[in-house]
């Protein structure tokens, strides 16, 4: 064979592939395909297999059956107590009516647009009548399923089926966030200077009350000494009294000896006295010690 030959074989081929594309398409297990001709649909073919269409003038577009993910930008919302936050939100869809919304959107990307459109105005308008609490609570399921079917009812013109519209995320902008932070934080501060002082000034009552108390005990302690202290001296003194009124002589020889006692010992007064003074008497009365004479050795 000729390479002219093998040319012309080739074109042949690739005339006869072309034109089975154009006559032949293959609708996939999880599309479903609009035909076309001329740019007015005629067909939709939900069931898969190879089907065939005129050539040149019917145009396929198909579209995905399952369902599709949908998450808008980022949206800044005012609540209804006036708190600004920020809100993501997450969707699920398929398209349901695949004529509708080829008619109304033509393209996924298309629809993924107009349907953002859809859920941003809805969160607005329903968030703008919530309170950021109700966000952190149970509430929020219930304002979630609001906008879902808000949504779900505005979708049916774009032959789009919205299973399910989530709040994912509702927080307050950086700087809000930054705000109430040293908001709270001077808050606590302020809280907890009051608490120290008003413990400071329980603790000066109690010290006070103390320090009171304490005095109280020790004078009527140091008064009940006193008085046991005078009781005792007067019955002490009734006592020697008593005793030294029956041997006046023996009264003086003890009284002496107190004297001598604190005069002679280490430390005491230096006094400088006569021989012949009162003091002396009983040193000059003093017995006599007599000499021991060695016994004798055996």
């Amino acid at each position: 064979m000729t390479i002219r030959a093998l040319v012309l074989w080739l074109v042949a081929l690739a005339f006869v592939g072309w034109a089975a594309a154009q006559v032949f398409h293959v609708v996939a297990q999880d599309r479903i395909a609009i035909v076309a001709r001329l740019g007015k649909p005629i067909a939709t073919i939900t069931d898969p297999g190879l089907y065939i269409k005129a050539p040149l003038i019917d145009a396929v577009v198909s579209y995905d059956k399952h369902l599709l993910p949908l998450q808008p930008p980022l949206d800044e919302i005012i609540l209804g107590d006036q708190k600004r936050v920020e809100v993501t939100t997450i969707s699920r869809f398929r398209i349901a009516d695949a004529l509708r919304f080829y008619q109304s959107v033509g393209t996924e990307d298309q629809a993924r647009i107009n349907l953002s459109q859809i859920v941003s105005s809805e969160v607005r308008k329903t968030l703008g009548k919530a309170t950021l609490p109700s966000l952190l609570t149970a509430e929020r399921d219930r304002i979630s399923d609001q906008i879902r079917d808000e949504v779900a009812q505005q979708a049916v013109e774009l032959g789009v089926e919205v299973i399910d519209v989530r709040i994912l995320r509702a927080e307050l902008p950086v700087e809000t966030s930054q705000a109430i932070y040293d908001r709270m934080s001077s808050e606590r501060v302020r809280e907890a200077k009051e608490l120290r002082a008003q413990g400071f000034e329980v603790a000066q009552e109690i010290r006070s009350k103390a320090d009171r108390e304490k005095e109280i005990l020790l004078s009527n302690a140091l008064r009940d000494s006193q008085t046991v202290r005078g009781v005792a001296d007067a019955e002490s003194n009734r006592i020697a009294i008593a005793a030294f009124g029956r041997n006046p002589e023996f009264y003086d020889l003890y009284r002496t000896l107190q004297v001598y006692r604190a005069s002679l010992t280490q430390g005491g007064p230096t006094l400088v006295l006569s021989p012949s003074s009162e003091l002396m008497k009983y040193f000059a009365q003093s017995p006599k010690l007599q000499k021991l004479s060695p016994e004798p050795k055996p």
